[in-house]
């Protein structure tokens, strides 16, 4: 009996000690967990948040390594970053403090690595300075995984449906001392690397001149075959500093110093030659440009002259301004390309479609004083605005004649249940792009700069390739000008402020915008019925937003991706990205709203992101 209970109680010593072990062990690898916001560690520390503290060290120093990507290109920039000593920077990295670094050059970042809590930690702060900025695009594209979602929303009190730019964030980033084992093997240093496509656990190992196994061991792999995942980390235990020679670098190649005199001058000599004979190229081409546009010119005013009596005085001058590629169409041309007006060719209110000289084209019927649209029209160019072919004049009724775009309206495009491009995320960015795209041209690239005033779902077309183009500029003015009537847009799109003041601003355009974005993400319509009330779908977001930080109700169900095992994947941080900038558009106050260059440089971010997902997806 005695034998019995002494192998028993062994027993339980061998046990404890393998616990005590695993509580020592080496740290968890996170995989893809680091990609979402919704981790918990309430039952105890997860690879997902940072890496655990051990009983070995509580403070250590550690390395963490960073590509350089604008605006991190320098070392005082990378400093200030990570809250790294700018010195011992330029030293590990063998490069002077003032150097600027080509982009994706790979920086060693010497830390102080603590505990703090459960895990381990090295400390900085982060402004943010983007309204489309989120927990997760902080995480993930600005400090590029040395830190994660989970840990910055639990370092932070703010909302994630209210962080906007000036909020300053405490930053823990990921970081790991060596365990008692590691120390015993030689282990001086914890390096925390980026992992990017093709990484293999081997690969690396190589690279840092150490074994496989070791690597492996230290993120708790059985092997070293392991798949490993972009944007996420990895430790490498060291007996050393990391070298800057393990670092990849993108350097320019440099040009060799001449050794001979006479070949450099040669060269110059040649350089000269080739550049004058570029420059006598250039000015005949110019040249014969200029007389051919002359002449093409002169012929289109000829040709105008020829229709004086078919067109009124103010009507023909605004004409003549815009050039020579708008078309004078007969009113003859028009009823025989749409049967008479007949309504199996009408395509909405006073909308028609036609074949007009071999062309399918667009012909639209209006009352009005039309010159302000001609001028608008006629002297601006760019993909995203409708293109105006030409015009006609008939007992004081005009004709516009328009470029002819398959699939209709953005409006009819959302509530067609047939269309399976309507469930691709990407197809509602692109769609997103082209809107913001025209009017960041309309805003600031023309002279003078135009404000739309009725952007709506209705008023953006889509061409047979899903690309949206921005139609209907009747109440389209110029930038600052003072505005004859209060008249502004459709309901719903409206912005509140417009009425307090009669001065047109793009931020006008912006707040209908932000609207257009609300139906993209939500495939509702800008008003809804409730209880027999016409409600504003921008007032039904907001207030959801500030009352749960539940998103997926708000989504439009289409969007809602299978992976190919059967499981929802979550894209409940791409649709709060779009809901911050369009919630961010929507601001009361105009100042507050961004310009448009801004929100294109935003809709740009998230489609590279939705880009590299799906090559990861892929992958």
């Amino acid at each position: 009996m005695f034998i019995i209970m002494n192998k028993f109680l062994f027993a339980i010593l061998i046990i404890f000690a393998f616990s005590a072990s695993i509580s020592n062990a080496q740290q968890q690898y996170s995989g893809n967990s680091v990609m979402q916001c919704n981790n918990s560690d309430q039952t105890g520390p997860s690879p997902a948040f940072l890496y655990t503290c051990n009983l070995e060290k509580p403070s250590c120093k550690a390395f963490l390594m960073f590509r350089t990507k604008p605006p991190y290109l320098s070392l005082s920039s990378i400093s200030n970053l990570t809250f790294s000593d700018p010195t011992e920077l330029a030293r590990i990295n063998n490069i002077s403090t003032s150097t600027i670094l080509p982009i994706n050059t790979e920086v060693i970042i010497p830390v102080t690595c603590s505990c703090s809590g459960q895990y381990y930690q090295s400390n900085t702060s982060y402004i943010s300075n983007d309204n489309s900025e989120t927990y997760f695009t902080i995480a993930n594209e600005t400090y590029q995984g040395l830190t994660t979602c989970d840990a910055l929303m639990s370092q932070n009190p703010y909302s994630k449906f209210k962080l906007f730019p000036g909020l300053e964030f405490q930053v823990p980033l990921r970081c790991a001392c060596p365990t008692k084992e590691q120390v015993a093997n030689g282990t001086k240093f914890m390096f925390t690397y980026l992992i990017t496509w093709n990484d293999k656990v081997p690969l690396i190992s190589d690279r840092f001149n150490i074994s496989p196994m070791s690597v492996a061991m230290a993120n708790g792999f059985s092997d070293e075959n392991t798949e490993l995942y972009p944007f996420t980390t990895l430790l490498i235990p060291l007996p050393n500093e990391p070298l800057s020679s393990q670092m990849r670098s993108y350097q320019p190649t440099a040009t060799p110093y001449p050794k001979h005199k006479t070949s450099s001058y040669k060269w110059i000599y040649v350089g000269i030659g080739i550049g004058a004979s570029l420059a006598v190229f250039c000015f005949i081409f110019f040249l014969s440009v200029y007389y051919y546009r002359r002449k093409r010119t002169k012929d289109a005013s000829w040709k105008l002259g020829q229709k004086k009596q078919k067109l009124p005085k103010h009507f023909l001058d605004k004409v003549v301004r815009i050039g020579e590629l708008l078309k004078i169409y007969t009113y003859e041309e028009l009823k025989a390309a749409t049967d008479n007006f007949s309504p199996h060719k009408k395509l909405s209110n006073s909308v028609y479609r036609g074949i007009l000289r071999g062309k399918l084209l667009v012909i639209k019927k209006m009352s009005t004083n039309v010159s302000k649209e001609i001028k608008i029209l006629g002297n601006i160019n760019h993909f995203n605005l409708i293109s105006l072919y030409g015009v006609c004049e008939h007992e004081k009724v005009f004709y516009l004649v328009y470029e002819y775009l398959e699939e209709g309206s953005l409006k009819d495009w959302l509530h067609n249940e047939d269309g399976s491009h309507a469930q691709s995320w990407n197809q509602r960015v692109i769609i997103a792009l082209d809107v913001a795209n025209g009017l960041d041209y309309l805003h600031n690239f023309t002279d003078p700069a135009y404000v739309h005033k009725n952007i709506n779902t209705c008023n953006i077309l889509l061409n047979r390739d899903l690309r949206a183009k921005i139609a209907n500029f009747g109440l389209a003015r110029e930038n600052g000008n003072l505005n004859s009537t209060s008249f502004i847009g459709e309901k719903g799109y409206k912005d509140p402020e417009y009425i307090q003041s009669d001065e047109v601003t793009p931020k006008v355009d912006v707040y209908a915008f932000g609207v257009v974005l609300l139906e993209l993400i939500t495939g509702k319509d800008a008003v809804l019925m409730r209880d027999g009330e016409e409600v504003f779908l921008s007032e039904i977001v907001i207030s959801s937003m500030d009352g749960k930080d539940e998103i997926n109700d708000l989504i439009d169900p289409r969007l809602q991706v299978k992976h190919p095992l059967g499981y929802i994947i979550d894209r409940s941080e791409l649709a709060l990205r779009f809901l911050k900038l369009s919630v961010a558009c929507l601001a009361r106050e105009p100042a507050k709203r961004p310009h448009m260059a801004n929100v294109v440089s935003s809709l740009m971010k998230i489609q590279a992101d939705i880009d590299n997902s799906q090559s990861f997806s892929s992958g």
